[in-house]
């Protein structure tokens, strides 16, 4: 069969996005973000404000303090930290395997901490824990998970602390001391605390603003006013000032701003297309996440792989793309971490030679498909949409941390379509930072970039031309899931001893 033509642009114009249509998806999110505080009972969830346990991996490691006062430059340091994948077979099992397996690897870097630092085995050992999925919590120190995603088997209304403290005492040993779990936080959460504490604030025209996660899922946490949040997420007890209006009260939430809720505004956009829609019918747990599916790791080598195979399928008809390399035709088979680095002039070598040693087109494969080859333009079409999907990644992520601060009443007028004279303190522009982490938005071809881009470039346009009041920065803030839980304990104690 031959070839048929097809216009590139044309093909790929579902994953469009621009300044204009990104500036129009942050108002939406903006309102739909208010919304949710105020009305879901899923998303935008309240905390009562070390180990970390992501959806890849688990790691674990003491965390000692330095105080602002060190003469040494950071604020913290990690010691004896271990870092392990948690695999497949570990997410499809039920809670005690998957426990038990965390309680072990706990037992083996406090059993190192007991040798470096002389633990006593008879006194608590308090423990902050970072887990990057959604929870629930009446206190810091306890917390039920809810449905988890990212592959995993683990449904909801799981004790978090209890389950760890049962694995952790299968392991341990004698001459080894208790656990107390003193705080518990999302990771997005622990982020956040991990930047103010170590955000270098140059005057109060700066302002640790917000914690951003766009790796293996994408999520955020934001201070919002208690009074924003619906009446039965207000937690029970909450610290004041002499003479503060509790409703005033800034608190920690966790937006889970991937969760279905955020989903009207991109369907209203037009950004869902076609192969997010495929992409979706194929999950675990199909419509939870749609945001995620469009902006993180776990996910963009698929969406690849999908408009990939779509692609040679209209060009060079189905029985091709049938017969294309097992791994090609397989969910999952594309991963981000080979197209993150797939562009012309990547330190990784020649975009063609990449492709064919990939996805290799045996002596067999190539008699079936007759004059079928890896090529050139086929390299060039599968790095178009990679770039394709990091750009829309790059302007939903741009529109959703604007979206959310100004939900936050961090950006003046934005909900009204005001101007700001941006000036404050003396005239300078106040600058909100944001801080971030995840491998995604890190090494995802220029993601990160791209990002920022459509943040600058949208406050210009919605103040008109003007100074924006503000500047919205993306700040690296790595290992925020383990240094943030590690920051949160002696916060934890101190409020257990007053």
């Amino acid at each position: 069969m031959s070839p048929t033509t097809i216009d590139l642009d044309d093909f790929l114009s579902p994953l469009h996005i621009d300044a204009n249509l990104v500036l129009e998806l942050a108002r939406e999110l903006a309102w739909t973000f208010g919304r949710l505080s105020a009305n879901s009972l899923d998303q935008f969830l309240p905390t009562p404000i070390s180990e970390s346990i992501g959806g890849t991996n688990l790691r674990v490691g003491f965390v000692e303090l330095l105080g602002s006062s060190s003469a040494v430059p950071q604020r913290l340091n990690r010691l004896l930290e271990h870092s392990w994948p948690i695999q497949d077979h570990l997410k499809n099992e039920n809670s005690e395997s998957l426990f038990a397996w965390i309680g072990d690897q706990v037992a083996h870097v406090v059993r190192k901490g007991c040798s470096a630092f002389h633990l006593p085995p008879d006194e608590p050992l308090p423990m902050g824990v970072t887990f990057s999925f959604p929870m629930k919590q009446s206190s810091l120190s306890e917390a039920t998970l809810m449905a988890m995603g990212k592959g995993f088997a683990i449904t909801s209304d799981l004790d978090l602390g209890g389950h760890l403290l049962r694995g952790y005492e299968k392991y341990r040993t004698a001459n080894m001391p208790p656990i107390h779990i003193a705080a518990i936080s999302n990771d997005a959460v622990s982020t956040l605390v991990s930047f103010i504490y170590q955000f270098p604030v140059a005057g109060a025209h700066q302002k640790a603003a917000m914690g951003l996660i766009v790796g293996t899922g994408s999520n955020a946490t934001i201070p919002l006013k208690l009074s924003s949040l619906h009446p039965s997420k207000r937690p029970a007890a909450i610290s004041v000032l002499p003479g503060q209006d509790v409703d005033e009260v800034m608190i920690a939430v966790n937006t889970e701003w991937s969760i279905n809720g955020s989903a009207p505004p991109l369907r209203k956009l037009g950004l869902i297309s076609r192969w997010d829609e495929q992409l979706d019918r194929a999950g675990e747990a199909p419509g939870f996440q749609p945001l995620e599916y469009m902006t993180a790791g776990r996910y963009l080598g698929e969406l690849a792989r999908l408009i990939f195979v779509d692609y040679i399928s209209a060009v060079h008809g189905v029985e091709t793309a049938v017969r294309l390399p097992e791994r090609l035709r397989q969910r999952f088979g594309l991963s981000t971490t080979f197209i993150s680095r797939f562009y012309p002039k990547s330190p990784e070598g020649c975009i063609l030679k990449r492709l064919e040693d990939e996805f290799p087109l045996n002596a067999v494969d190539s008699d079936e498909q007759g004059s079928f080859r890896w090529t050139e333009e086929l390299a060039h079409v599968l790095y178009r949409i990679s770039h394709a999907i990091e750009v829309r990644a790059a302007g939903i992520i741009a529109a959703s941390t604007v979206g959310l601060l100004s939900c936050a009443g961090e950006i003046p007028s934005w909900a009204d379509g005001g101007v700001g004279n941006g000036d404050v303190d003396g005239g300078l522009v106040k600058e909100l930072a944001v801080g971030y982490t995840g491998g995604c938005i890190q090494y995802f071809q220029n993601y990160l970039a791209d990002t920022q881009r459509f943040i600058d470039g949208i406050l210009e346009m919605q103040f008109e031309g003007q100074r924006p009041p503000v500047k919205v920065l993306l700040s690296p803030c790595h290992d925020g899931g383990i240094t943030g839980a590690g920051i949160l304990v002696p916060a934890a104690l101190a409020s257990e001893s007053a």
